[in-house]
C-alpha cells in the first residue's frame, strides 16, 4: 500500500487527540528539559566569551581610570616594565577598548549607541614572570593601590572561579535535562503504545487486507516526531525571549561579567542543537514504541 501525506496527517493528528492529555504532558517535558540543556550550553558559551581575553597567557588586567592623567598612565606603565616579575604588558587604549566593546556587543546596537570610547577604561594587559597564585594576587594587590588605577582583575582568581561555578551549573543542568529527556521518551514510547493498543482492531484489519508495517508505522512515528518538534520549538522561543535577561544579570560594571554574552551565530548554533535533540527523542522514543508493540 502507498502512502498518502493526507491519510499520515490525518492518522496523526487522531492519535494526538485521542491522547491529548498524555502529548500535552510529554511536549511540556520535552520543553522544560530542552530549556535546560539550551541553558547550560548558553552559560558554558558566555564564560567563554568573557574570558576570551584571558587567552593569550595574560593573568591579569589593571584597569585605569577613563580619565587618568598622561602622567599616571606612565608612572604605572614604567612601574610594570620595571618590575621584574612582569614578563610582557599591552596597553589598551580607549580606542582599542571601544572596539573590543562593539566586538563584544556586537547584536546590541544600542549600547553601542550609548557608549563612547571617552568613557571606556584604558587598561593594561600584564603577563608575570611567575603565574602562581599567590605571586599574581600579590602583583594585583601592588598595582590597585597606584594613583589613576581604577581596578585590577586578576584572572587566577575571578575567571577560575567563574569557570568553576559555570562548569559545576552547567553539569547540574545537563544531568537533570538528561533524566528529563529520558522521561520525555518514555512518555512519548507510552503515548504510541496506548495509541496503538486503542487501535488494536484497526490494526489487525489493516494486517489482514495486506498493509506493510511500514504502513502501520510511519503515523505512529509522524506522532512522536511531532511532539519532538513541538517541544522543541517552545523550547527554542523560551530561551530566545529569556536570552536578553542572562545577559543582564551580571553585573555589568564589573569587568569581567560585562563581557558574558552571546551573539547571534552562537545561539542560532544552541538553538540548532536544542531543535535536533528534540527530533532526535521524539523519533527515538515512536521508532522503539512501533517496533516493540506493533503486534498488539
Amino acid at each position: 500500500m502507498a502512502l498518502k501525506v493526507d491519510y499520515v496527517a490525518r492518522e496523526t493528528a487522531s492519535n494526538l487527540v485521542r491522547n491529548v492529555t498524555i502529548s500535552i504532558a510529554t511536549i511540556l517535558t520535552v520543553t522544560v528539559s530542552l530549556f535546560l540543556v539550551g541553558f547550560s550550553m548558553m552559560v558554558s558559551q558566555g564564560v567563554r566569551n568573557a574570558t576570551q581575553r584571558w587567552q593569550g597567557g595574560v593573568e591579569f588586567v589593571v584597569f585605569l581610570n577613563p580619565n587618568a592623567t598622561g602622567d599616571q598612565i606612565a608612572s604605572v606603565e614604567s612601574d610594570l616594565q620595571d618590575s621584574p616579575d612582569v614578563e610582557q604588558i599591552t596597553f589598551i587604549d580607549k580606542e582599542a577598548a571601544f572596539e573590543e566593546f562593539k566586538r563584544l556587543f556586537a547584536d546590541s546596537p544600542e549600547m553601542q549607541q550609548a557608549v563612547e570610547p571617552e568613557i571606556l577604561p584604558p587598561s593594561f594587559r600584564v603577563v608575570p614572570v611567575n603565574k602562581d597564585a599567590d605571586t599574581v594576587s600579590t602583583l594585583s594587590e601592588q598595582y590597585s593601590t597606584k594613583p589613576g588605577v581604577q581596578q585590577v582583575v586578576s584572572a587566577t582568581d575571578t575567571i577560575r572561579l567563574v569557570q568553576q561555578l559555570s562548569s559545576r551549573l552547567t553539569v547540574g543542568m545537563a544531568i537533570v535535562a538528561f533524566f528529563l529527556l529520558g522521561a520525555a521518551g518514555l512518555l512519548i514510547l507510552n503515548t504510541i503504545r496506548m495509541a496503538m493498543y486503542a487501535r488494536r482492531r484497526e490494526i489487525e484489519v489493516m494486517k489482514l487486507v495486506g498493509a506493510t508495517n511500514w504502513f502501520i508505522r510511519v503515523p505512529f512515528m509522524v506522532e512522536g516526531l511531532v511532539q519532538g518538534i513541538v517541544g522543541a520549538v517552545l523550547a527554542i522561543v523560551s530561551l530566545a525571549a529569556f536570552r536578553p535577561f542572562f545577559e543582564d544579570w551580571f553585573p555589568q560594571d564589573f569587568a569581567l561579567f560585562s563581557a558574558i554574552s552571546l551573539n547571534t551565530t552562537e545561539a542560532l548554533w544552541i538553538y540548532s542543537v536544542m531543535g535536533v535533540i528534540g527530533c532526535v527523542v521524539g523519533a527515538a522514543g515512536a521508532g522503539v514504541a512501533v517496533t516493540r508493540f506493533l503486534d498488539i
